[in-house]
C-alpha cells in the first residue's frame, strides 16, 4: 500500500464522528440564517417606510424658495413662507451645544480610561453618566430655564439656553461612546510609546486620541443624532419666532423640530369652508422641514465620515 493511500485512510480529527450530529449542525447553522436575515428585515422596514413617507410627503414642498425665507408677514392660510430662520435656528443651537459637550464628554472619558483606574470617583462618575442618560429630555429643559432664570432673568430666551439643554442629554451620549471607542485602542501601542519616554499626556494626544479618531468622529455625530430631533426642552428655552436671528445669545430663535410640531399643530386647526385650506398648507410645511432635517442629519454623517478619514492613522479605513 502507498503512502499516499495510507494517508487518505487516516481521520480526519475534526471530521464529525456522527453523520446525524453534523446534519443537525447544518440544519442549525441554516435557521439561525434564517432568524438573522428576518431579524434584519424587521428592522430595516421601519426605516424604509419612514424615509419614503417623509419624502413622498415632503418633496413637493421642498424648493429654492422654501429654503431661504422664513415665516416673517406669514398670517393665516397663506401660502408662503420657508424654513430659512428654523435652519439657521437648528445650526446655532446644535452647534454651540456640540461646542459644550464635546470637550466636556471627551475629558470625562479619558479621565476614566487614562487615569481613573478602579477609583471611588470613576465608579460615581460612571454611576451619574448612566443616570443622566435616562434623563427626559423635558427635564434638560427645565434644568436650562431654572439656570438662567437664576443668573440672567425668568424672562430670558435665547439659543444659549437651548444649547445647554441639549449638552445636558448629549454629554452622556459622548461619555459612553468615546470611553468605549477608548478602550479599543490597544494597550501596546500606549506602551510602545511610553518606552520612548513619551510623555502620557502626549501618549493620549498623539496616540490614543488619533487611533481612535473615527470612532470619537462616530460618538459625536451619535450626540448630535440623539438631540438635533428634540422639541420639548427648545419650547421651553429657545421659545417660537417667525422671523432670523443670527444670534445666539440674545432673543428667542426658530428651530426645525419646533417648527414642525407648531406647524402640525395649527393644521389641526378646522378648515371650514375655506377654499385654500389651512390643514393642508401647515401640513405641508411640516413635512417639508422634517424632510430637510433628516437630509441635515445625513449630511453631518457623511462630514464625519470624510474627517474621520483624513484623521485616522494611515493605513486605517
Amino acid at each position: 500500500m502507498s503512502a499516499q493511500t495510507q494517508a487518505s485512510e487516516v481521520e480526519n480529527p475534526f471530521a464529525p464522528r456522527n453523520p446525524a450530529l453534523n446534519r443537525r449542525r447544518q440544519i442549525a447553522d441554516k435557521i439561525a440564517i434564517v432568524m438573522v436575515v428576518i431579524a434584519f428585515t424587521l428592522a430595516i422596514i421601519p426605516l424604509i417606510s419612514l424615509l419614503w413617507i417623509v419624502i413622498e410627503n415632503g418633496w413637493t414642498r421642498i424648493s429654492p424658495y422654501f429654503l431661504t425665507v422664513s415665516m416673517n408677514g406669514v398670517y393665516g392660510g397663506m401660502d408662503a413662507g420657508g424654513i430659512y430662520h428654523a435652519i439657521i435656528g437648528t445650526l446655532l443651537v446644535t452647534g454651540w451645544a456640540t461646542i459644550i459637550s464635546v470637550p466636556i464628554g471627551l475629558a470625562t472619558a479619558i479621565y476614566l480610561v487614562e487615569y481613573a483606574g478602579n477609583s471611588k470617583l470613576a465608579k460615581a462618575t460612571t454611576f451619574f453618566v448612566d443616570v443622566m442618560t435616562g434623563i427626559p429630555s423635558i427635564v434638560a429643559g427645565l434644568f436650562a430655564a431654572a439656570l438662567f432664570g437664576l443668573l440672567v432673568s425668568p424672562a430670558y430666551r435665547a439659543g444659549i439656553m437651548g444649547a445647554v439643554a441639549l449638552s445636558v442629554l448629549m454629554i452622556p451620549t459622548v461619555v459612553r461612546s468615546s470611553e468605549e471607542m477608548l478602550r479599543l485602542v490597544p494597550n501596546e501601542l500606549r506602551e510602545a510609546a511610553y518606552a520612548l519616554g513619551v510623555p502620557k499626556w502626549l501618549v493620549i494626544v498623539k496616540v490614543v486620541l488619533r487611533t481612535a479618531a473615527a470612532g470619537l468622529t462616530t460618538a459625536v455625530m451619535l450626540a448630535i443624532a440623539r438631540v438635533i430631533g428634540e422639541t420639548a426642552p427648545l419650547l421651553m428655552t429657545v421659545g417660537v419666532i417667525d422671523s432670523i436671528n443670527f444670534n445666539a445669545f440674545e432673543g428667542r430663535l426658530m428651530t426645525l423640530p419646533v417648527y414642525v410640531y407648531r406647524q402640525y399643530s395649527q393644521g389641526l386647526a378646522p378648515c371650514g369652508a375655506m377654499e385654500n385650506c389651512v390643514t393642508t398648507i401647515n401640513y405641508d410645511r411640516a413635512w417639508g422641514a422634517a424632510l430637510v432635517l433628516i437630509v441635515l442629519v445625513m449630511l453631518f454623517n457623511l462630514v464625519a465620515r470624510i474627517v474621520a478619514y483624513y484623521f485616522a492613522p494611515k493605513g486605517r479605513n
